[in-house]
């Protein structure tokens, strides 16, 4: 037999879901393993629908496009499954746990390997027997396959499981963690809610855990059936998101991948279409049928008239509106723009090398904070701001708040967030990073929020940025950071402020709320704790050193020895310390490999000065 080719991609995906046509765009590799086991699945029970139909005559074509494509991808001849990972983004009500149930019961079917395993995975009992639930009773409904009317399949409600008397294979229904999946190798694996998963810290492990099994079982195959987040999205379910669309989008060639992902174009998005009743059916293949149309007309006027969190909340759950910055209640106005102002282009290198004058804004909190920086330069042709972000944090955050633990894993992946320990390494980066922007000529200032800085003042003393330098300023709070959070969002929203689009600054500001006070406004976090807006904050701080219109401090205090002495007061090199024992050039430059020997040797020079 000629092996198949075919391609996952998609790339017509908007025109298709928009003309509610299949988002599968190719026929089953192996049409009579596919007709073979959608017989199976055409037949199977709805037994809460009136009259207890089939699933054959009475589900619309979008149903049967995943498990047609599924089983139609199994080569009988090589025993192997060549479209192995699936995902399913639907809108709630869409019969998702009906799908979960009526795929995973087909699979044990048409399985031939002996004590086969096969899981529907799911966050929590309840999720768990909304998919067993309808399994049973498409068994006990179907007097061929129970055994109690003569048939081979067994139900055992207390264990959540149905065995397969002819392989002694098993579909089992588990509420997920890394205990329960611990050493499983099953053949099929359905994840239920991914989104939920997304919350959870070791998510990522746990699946490595259940999947493992596949790498011994050709056949196999991993399903993962979700909704939207009501929160943006993090975690695995980010990771998996986002790698699905890239493979729709034809970004990556994986063509053991497929993702059936009902979502709004961008465009639409863009142009809010969800406001327009007539556009739901997008997200929602069954409005009609097992979504009822009125319930969500009259929730959608509920929760639009709320606003806020309320409708955000709406819109993730039932149009798979992906929950941003701009859907949050009392969101900073600034946030509506941040996305178009992205530019990963934008990053600290550029900024040295584009900018003529560059403020570093700083702003930390105790161990269970993130410490933010921003570094905005202005740009010496266009007079634009240009921000680059990045924040350090304590390791016991990740105890002190495993609500965000997948998000900070994420933003530590990207390079967006530096981990440290005990050691508490951030202040010697941070200065590092300083004297990266010093040794370039173009310091205008560091601004800070006065308050906590603590040991920060002493560090940034050793390299001569202090409040009588004039390159250290406190940043007022109240009328003064007010000014700075409003020019901030003019300037995002006439584009004259731009971003490097780091997912970490994307969510401080998203978690930003704006709250008045008697005589001004203040930015504070949307939900206490777990809402980190540090390097938000530390770009409110530039902005205020930056609206003073600073030029640049010149070089580097390191650049010659009688630099040290105006900037320190010192007097000549005392003896004892040989006048070559530490280079100005090295100092400045906090990647050269002699850089700590020379900084030690210096701070010897100092102490020696001060005795």
């Amino acid at each position: 037999m000629t092996k198949p080719t075919w391609s996952t991609a998609c790339l017509d995906w908007e025109k298709r879901i928009v003309d509610r046509r299949s988002l599968v765009p190719f026929d089953p590799l192996f049409p009579d393993a596919a007709d073979s086991a959608m017989r199976v699945y055409r037949d199977l029970k709805i037994v809460d629908m009136a009259g207890r139909p089939a699933i054959g005559e009475v589900c619309r074509p979008w149903v049967f496009d995943l498990p047609r494509t599924l089983f139609g991808s199994y080569d009988t001849e090589t025993g192997r499954r060549l479209i192995s990972e699936y995902m399913l983004l639907v809108s709630k009500k869409n019969w998702k746990s009906g799908t979960a149930a009526s795929i995973m019961l087909t699979a044990l079917t048409q399985n031939w390997r002996d004590s086969a395993e096969f899981l529907i995975v799911a966050p929590t009992i309840e999720i768990a027997n909304n998919s067993f639930g309808p399994a049973a009773d498409m068994v006990r409904a179907d007097p061929e396959m129970w055994v109690e009317s003569g048939g081979f399949l067994r139900v055992q409600p207390s264990f959540r499981t149905i065995t397969d008397l002819r392989t002694n294979s098993t579909l089992k229904v588990i509420a997920a963690d890394n205990e329960t999946v611990g050493g499983k190798k099953a053949s099929g694996i359905f994840i239920d809610e991914l989104w939920l998963f997304g919350k959870r810290a070791g998510a990522e492990d746990m699946f490595r855990e259940v999947t493992g099994g596949l790498a011994s079982r050709p056949e196999g195959f991993v399903i993962y059936a979700t909704t939207q987040s009501d929160e943006a999205p993090d975690g695995v379910f980010k990771q998996k998101l986002d790698y699905f669309r890239a493979v729709r989008d034809g970004e990556i060639k994986d063509p053991r991948s497929l993702g059936i992902l009902y979502e709004y174009p961008r465009k639409m998005l863009d142009a809010e279409a969800w406001r327009d009743r007539s556009t739901w059916y997008i997200t929602n293949p069954n409005l009609g049928a097992s979504v009822d149309e009125e319930y969500i007309e009259r929730k959608f006027v509920e929760a639009d008239r709320a606003g806020g969190s309320s409708r955000a909340g709406f819109l993730a759950k039932h149009l798979n509106v992906e929950i941003g910055m701009g859907l949050r209640g009392n969101r900073w106005p600034g946030a509506e723009f941040w996305t178009r102002q992205a530019d990963p282009d934008i990053t600290l290198d550029y900024l040295l090398e584009a900018c003529d004058v560059i403020v570093v804004g700083l702003d930390g909190g105790g161990l269970d904070d993130l410490y933010g920086v921003a570094v905005m330069g202005r740009h010496r042709d266009t007079r634009k701001w240009l921000v680059w972000l990045r924040a350090w944090c304590h390791e016991i955050v990740l105890d002190r708040r495993p609500k965000i633990v997948s998000k900070l894993r994420d933003f530590e992946k990207a390079k967006e967030l530096i981990i440290v320990s005990d050691e508490l390494g951030d202040i010697t980066d941070i200065v590092a990073l300083i004297e990266r922007v010093m040794a370039a000529g173009l310091l205008g200032s560091v601004c800070v929020d006065p308050a906590g800085l603590g040991e920060m003042v002493e560090a940034l003393a050793q390299i001569g940025v202090t409040l009588e330098s004039g390159l250290l300023l406190g940043v007022p709070q109240g009328f003064a950071l007010m000014n700075s959070i409003k020019t901030c969002e003019r300037k995002l929203a006439n584009g004259t402020m731009r971003h490097c689009g780091a997912a970490l600054g994307a969510w401080c500001v998203g978690n930003l709320k704006i709250e008045p006070t008697a005589t001004a406004i203040r930015a504070t976090k949307q939900t206490a704790g777990d809402a980190k807006i540090d390097p938000a904050m530390a770009m409110f701080n530039c902005a205020f050193g930056m609206m003073r219109n600073p030029e640049p401090r010149g070089g580097s205090i390191y650049d010659d020895e009688a630099a040290y002495n105006e900037a320190f007061g010192r007097g000549d090199t005392p003896d004892g310390i040989a006048a070559d024992a530490w280079s100005p050039a090295i100092l400045a430059d906090p990647g050269h490999p002699e850089h700590a020997k020379h900084l030690a040797a210096f701070h010897d020079w100092q102490d020696l000065q001060g005795d």
